[in-house]
């Protein structure tokens, strides 16, 4: 096969076209693939100004002028966006080199454009689509990702960030970033429903960067590609406070302990969960709990799984044992708040 016609074999794809510039002669040579990139009929005189004046206005900056490439010698590597006579745009390379005589002067030139079209644009989505999971981590704390297997380990630096953790520290231990009461709970229970193969949810407490803790679910899909096993999955954390916040009608308590409608108010919005994360907070099991509020082990089991309700008569006995270990409990714009006092 001659190089006319693997070139013309590879220009068939569309994708690319070449051109030639002879600086002595001024004559420009241009192959058919590069007039269908543009979009010009191959009647039209080849130029290197006729190019340029295809260029979106935005990139024109970037590239060298004919009387630079004449006189210097000079042309880079670029890419640029083309705007065809049909309004249509396509983003191409453009590569070249410049040849010179044996006194060092620029006599041709010879380029290439290559259309990259569509890996621009599927640049331009995996950058948008990496801005938008960033923002719903930073706006809403929502975290979006996707491994070959679980448990998961390669989180990303915002989820990193909200615990505290590094990537090495969760390689090294997977349930680091749990809250360590509950880490033997979720050991068996991730495993035994990540082996089932469908998808599942699991709410576990997640220690905190600044010392705190906070309930969150943890939604696995698993992705398959045809195959009875998954590909992968893909994991959504999210607060569990947002899908169960309480009414928006509780008043806003600034501090603990301001009046005793907004200590009614909140005693009322403490739920179970908010028991698991305080007694988290102090690292204490249900027996230490249960030992402080001076009840039985199977009564402060009912008050964190919500069997007995907010008005049980033994909430305000654990409630009582936490706060005086050091826990502070606030309602915020209807959200309760734990905290651990040093």
């Amino acid at each position: 096969m001659s190089s006319h016609d693997f070139m013309r074999l590879v220009e068939a794809f569309g994708l690319t076209g070449a051109w030639r510039w002879d600086f002595t002669t001024g004559r420009q040579v241009w192959s058919s693939g590069l007039y269908r990139l543009p979009g010009l009929p191959e009647s039209e005189p080849a130029s290197y100004e006729r190019l340029l004046g295809l260029v979106h206005p935005a990139d024109r900056d970037v590239l060298e002028d004919a009387a630079q490439i004449v006189q210097t010698g000079l042309f880079g590597s670029h890419t640029v966006r083309l705007i065809r006579p049909d309004g249509t745009a396509r983003t191409v390379v453009s590569r070249g080199e410049v040849f010179f005589s044996a006194e060092g002067r620029p006599v041709a030139l010879t380029g290439v454009l290559l259309d990259v079209t569509d890996r621009e644009r599927l640049a331009e989505m995996h950058r948008m689509e990496q801005h938008r999971r960033a923002s719903l981590a930073r706006q809403a704390q929502v975290f979006i990702y996707t491994e070959p297997t679980l448990p998961l380990t390669e989180y990303g630096p915002e989820f990193l960030a909200l615990v505290g953790l590094s990537r090495e520290q969760i390689r090294g231990n997977w349930l680091s970033p749990f809250a360590p009461d509950e880490r033997p709970r979720w050991r068996e229970e991730l495993l035994r429903l990540a082996a089932a193969g469908r998808p599942f949810s699991i709410t576990p407490t997640l220690r905190l960067a600044g010392g705190g803790v906070a309930p969150f679910r943890m939604t696995m899909v698993p992705l398959r590609d045809g195959n009875a096993d998954p590909a992968c999955w893909t994991v959504v954390i999210t607060p569990l406070e947002a899908e169960t916040a309480p009414p928006a009608s509780l008043p806003r308590q600034r501090e603990p302990g301001q009046g005793h409608d907004g200590q009614a108010h909140l005693a009322q919005a403490i739920q179970g969960r908010h028991l698991r994360a305080a007694r988290g907070l102090l690292d204490w099991t249900l027996n230490d709990l249960a030992r402080a509020s001076g009840l039985s082990l199977s009564t402060v089991r009912r008050l964190e799984e919500e069997a007995d309700g907010p008005a049980s008569r033994s909430r305000p006995h654990v409630l009582a044992a936490l706060r005086k270990a050091g826990i502070v409990f606030t309602l915020i714009d209807g959200t309760v708040a734990v905290a651990r006092t040093e």
